[in-house]
């Protein structure tokens, strides 16, 4: 299976250059090795606008008409409806029920056509769209394109911190950590990329271990507060993982909880539980780390205002 590589990552780089935030290193106000990257502040509140704004970019101008069409938990789903209307493409989400009713909200506010399905419809659902409208599938990770985009962080996390140690990245589908560690290894070897999951949704230190794609039922997966990393990894997803992260950190629930009313409350950002995972590593999983300046990206901060709520109270 032919992996993103780092020109790849570059040739993304390139292309969402003006159209996304390129994000700061923010000093962690409780942690003097310890540096945020804050991709709440996007503005679609997630890192996806990267992988969305490059997929988006790269259809053949006999596809755009056509529109594009996703299946997602919302974040991706804001993202692809926003890259697609900044370039006049229609657009269909297929999202799964359950999902926050923030993030179904603001796919509508964004001008995309929205179909909520049971979660294991989703992808199902998305397909059949495709096929019957001729529109293109943007998966919110099994794509090269989105991968691509999201490796972008990873550049700018080794232009900001030329020393980096060790980047926490959460894990979901995969295409974020999948395209952060082609980056960062690309360009520093040495530098240790972690994967970070709920322990309620831990299929990707699974198929890791076995070696082999592992799934996850809805009805585990859903157990967990981080709603954007409920998702399994894909066979594309999973090879660059096994080629390229150091390893996979698990948390607990109330861990999460922990990292975001610290992230709320120290360090002045809204986040999401599924935007969280990778700072609570870097709280409860410091034995695990290299010694040295650790990066934690923050991938979102859509939450539901119940949800924010709760864990402040």
């Amino acid at each position: 299976m032919d992996l993103v590589t780092i020109a790849d990552v570059r040739d993304a780089a390139e292309t969402v250059a003006g159209r996304v935030v390129r994000t700061p290193l923010l000093p962690c106000p409780w942690h003097d090795r310890l540096w945020i990257k804050p991709e709440s502040l996007q503005p679609v509140g997630s890192f996806k606008l990267r992988g969305a704004t490059n997929a988006v970019a790269r259809l053949a101008p006999a596809d755009r008409s056509r529109g594009v069409v996703t299946h997602s938990s919302g974040n991706h789903g804001q993202a692809l409806a926003f890259a697609a209307a900044a370039a006049d493409v229609p657009c269909t989400v297929v999202i799964p029920d359950g999902a926050p009713e923030v993030k179904i909200e603001a796919v509508r506010r964004l001008g995309a056509e929205v179909l909520v399905v049971p979660p294991a419809r989703r992808l199902a659902e998305a397909e059949r769209i495709a096929a019957r409208t001729g529109g293109t599938l943007v998966p919110p990770f099994d794509d090269r394109r989105i991968i691509a985009g999201q490796g972008t962080i990873g550049l700018e996390i080794v232009a900001d911190l030329p020393e980096v140690a060790a980047v926490l990245v959460p894990v979901g589908g995969g295409g974020l950590a999948s395209g952060v560690a082609t980056a960062v290894k690309a360009i520093r070897p040495q530098t240790a990329v972690f994967g970070v999951e709920p322990e309620l949704a831990a299929d990707a230190r699974a198929s890791l271990a076995a070696g082999e794609l592992v799934r996850w039922e809805p009805e585990l997966t859903y157990r967990t507060s981080a709603d954007g990393l409920r998702t399994t990894l894909s066979e594309l997803t999973l090879a660059h993982l096994r080629a390229r992260l150091d390893g996979i950190l698990t948390v607990t629930e109330e861990e999460i909880a922990a990292a975001l009313r610290r992230l709320v409350r120290q360090g002045r950002l809204v986040v999401e539980p599924s935007g969280a995972v990778a700072t609570a590593a870097a709280l409860f999983r410091s034995a695990d780390l290299p010694g040295g300046p650790t990066v934690a990206v923050v991938s979102g901060g859509n939450v539901d205002p119940a949800v924010l709520g709760r864990a402040l109270g």
